[in-house]
């Protein structure tokens, strides 16, 4: 028997991995069973764990933007199922409206509930219920309420939309990006409810392109889910349901403390980070050093826009969450108790908080990432990274790909960037030349490094890299993409990394300049040039020099 009143150091440690594992598991799972090249090669998908309120526990080190809004969709649908979960129910949800992202990222959520004989600790099995002292419950009866719960959001190809891959450039609403599940029956007590959820990809003024694979990766992610539930029980077998429990609230009560230990050191500070598209992200960190505590106020934010550049309120919180989790030293999971020492305003109607149905696709991919670079120009402690995932599509009624690439991360107060690299909040990968040409009618003519086009500094940025992908059929391509006319900032002294830049070649010779985000027709012969920004220098270039 385990006291649960006060954490064991040791223990602390080993539940901390042990939750991480679950999570991680998940992951291997989902990845060996998906078949689209997005989970399965991109690995463009997150899984976690839940206490029954719905606040997360632990992760797998998957996607940042992912990792800090699940907690959102999972509380989402115990205030809209309540008591009408049951086991054996997985439920679909993408609703940037309810803790989602963007369309294209679906998760699903599974409750899990213990199985008879899994109580733990006898004295109180009695009293487990729906917290009414007069539903007791045998010790061997079913617990009528989910202890936990577990997740995994994976980017779909494709979800519907006004263009294949569901990353439209264009659009103004939510509805012209693809297809809403909001708390969604998938499985209904251990049964695939097919027919249901291709009626619903279906039934969709822009429907789903490829619901075969859609419903292969929704069984995938069934199948990671069920692998975390079957470990926690094993855990709950192994510890007792009680211990887990406390020390789920303790692994959060670490990670909230090692977080007021980062505040405790930083300062006040400010910032406006202009956009392309001319909107702006305006952030003040103010630091409480008695309480260590801070408030994040982003009051001075654009309003709402009318692209789709706003960010749901949970990838503007999962953003806030990502840069202090990169400030703590410790191996800490990502967890709700990150976000305790923390006051977030977002005024209702901003950019950052937008209200349904303004559409979103960009404001998780390419606002997220400004966020995160308006945060630590604010904190002073390191030069913007390239600030966009470079979201790149195409495709037809026969095919749809998506992939985020790759450029310059920002230089800090002791170090370089990083050249060629994924940053913040997108953590996938690219596909592999040989699968993606295997699986598509494209060629990658070339894939290389930009050279110069960090930012210079005592620190210097990392460069970008330059991608060319010839086309072998004709196709729909879509980029939606940033810093192509505002260059990342350097701090202190550092120097501004390159702009990206967007452009076609076209098969007769002639070349065609594309703005930050555009759609185009591609034809035969075609290629499609991404020229991806440098990350921002830090510190005065002489220093470098004299150092030298």
């Amino acid at each position: 028997m385990y006291t649960t009143t006060q954490p064991d150091p040791v223990r602390l440690e080993i539940f901390k991995n042990l939750y991480q594992f679950i999570a991680e598991q998940m992951g291997i799972v989902l990845q060996n069973t998906a078949t689209s090249v997005n989970i399965k090669e991109r690995l463009d998908f997150s899984c976690a764990i839940f206490e029954s309120s719905g606040l997360l526990v632990a992760n797998a080190p998957h996607i940042p933007v992912h990792l800090g809004s699940m907690s959102e969709s999972v509380r989402s649908l115990i205030n809209d199922k309540g008591d009408t979960i049951k086991p054996g129910n997985v439920y679909l949800s993408n609703n940037p409206y309810n803790g989602g992202t963007h369309l294209p990222d679906v998760t699903a959520i599974t409750p899990v509930f213990l199985e008879s004989g899994q109580w733990g600790d006898e004295e109180d099995a009695g009293t487990r219920g729906r917290g009414d002292a007069g539903n007791k419950l045998m010790p061997n009866a079913p617990c009528p309420m989910p202890i936990f719960f577990v997740a995994s959001r994976g980017h779909q190809a494709d979800i519907g939309g006004i263009t294949p891959g569901s990353m439209p450039p264009h659009s103004t609403t939510v509805e012209e990006e693809g297809i809403l599940f909001d708390n969604f029956l998938l499985v209904e007590e251990g049964n695939f409810r097919e027919t249901a959820v291709r009626e619903h990809l279906a039934n969709h003024t822009y429907p789903a392109r490829n619901p075969d694979q859609n419903l292969a990766d929704f069984k995938a992610q069934i199948a990671a889910n069920e692998r975390g539930v079957q470990e926690l029980r094993k855990m709950v077998s192994q510890y007792g349901l009680d211990t887990v429990r406390a020390y789920m609230k303790f692994v959060q009560a670490n990670a909230e403390e090692s977080v007021r230990r980062a505040i405790a050191v930083l300062k006040d500070g400010s910032f406006v980070y202009k956009m392309d598209n001319g909107a702006q992200i305006q952030v003040k960190v103010t630091i409480h050093p008695e309480n260590r505590s801070a408030t994040i106020d982003f009051t001075g934010t654009s309003r709402q826009l009318n692209s789709n550049f706003n960010a749901p309120k949970a990838v503007t919180q999962a953003a806030v969450l990502y840069v202090f989790r990169t400030l703590v030293d410790d191996n800490i999971p990502l967890n709700a108790g990150c976000l305790n020492p923390l006051k977030i305003i977002i005024p209702v109607g901003c950019m950052l908080n937008p209200t349904y149905p303004a559409a979103v696709v960009a404001g998780n991919v390419e606002t997220s990432q400004t966020i995160v670079d308006a945060l630590y120009g604010a904190l002073g402690v390191m030069a913007a990274s390239q600030g966009t995932m470079n979201n790149f599509t195409f495709g037809n009624e026969q095919y749809q790909y998506y992939e985020t690439i790759c450029g310059g991360s920002g230089a800090g107060i002791n170090f370089n960037g990083t050249d060629g690299v994924h940053s913040h909040m997108t953590n996938s990968r690219l596909t592999d030349p040989e699968v993606l040409e295997t699986r598509y009618p494209v060629l990658l003519e070339s894939f290389s490094l930009r050279a110069d086009s960090g930012g210079k500094g005592k620190y210097s940025g990392g460069n970008g890299v330059v991608r060319r992908i010839r086309f072998l059929e004709p196709m729909t391509a879509n980029i939606l993409s940033g810093h192509r006319q505002i260059p990342t900032f350097g701090l202190n002294g550092g120097e501004a990394g390159k702009v990206g830049r967007n452009w076609i070649r076209r098969q007769n010779g002639s070349e065609e300049s594309l703005d930050s985000t555009a759609t185009v027709e591609m034809n035969v012969g075609d290629v499609f040039v991404i020229e991806t920004p440098g990350g921002g220098g830090f510190g005065h270039a002489k220093a470098q020099r004299r150092k030298e």
